[in-house]
């Protein structure tokens, strides 16, 4: 489910590095937003980042 309909962003894992170098495991989620957009012509509620509707990649409907 948590990833972007239009660039394919999701979740990221990676390690959280304590000053004294320790790690442990964490994820970065993208900022998803549930939105009305049109899809080959009809309207389709997907999962798009604000990321790509701040940048105009899609418009709501």
């Amino acid at each position: 489910m948590a990833k972007d309909f239009i660039t394919g962003k999701k979740t990221t894992f990676g390690n959280k590095r304590s000053h004294a170098l320790n790690s442990s495991r964490r994820s970065w989620k993208a900022n998803l937003q549930k939105v009305r957009i049109l899809v080959d012509g009809q309207p389709k509620r997907v999962w798009v980042s604000a990321r790509t509707l701040k940048s105009g990649k899609v418009t709501r409907v």
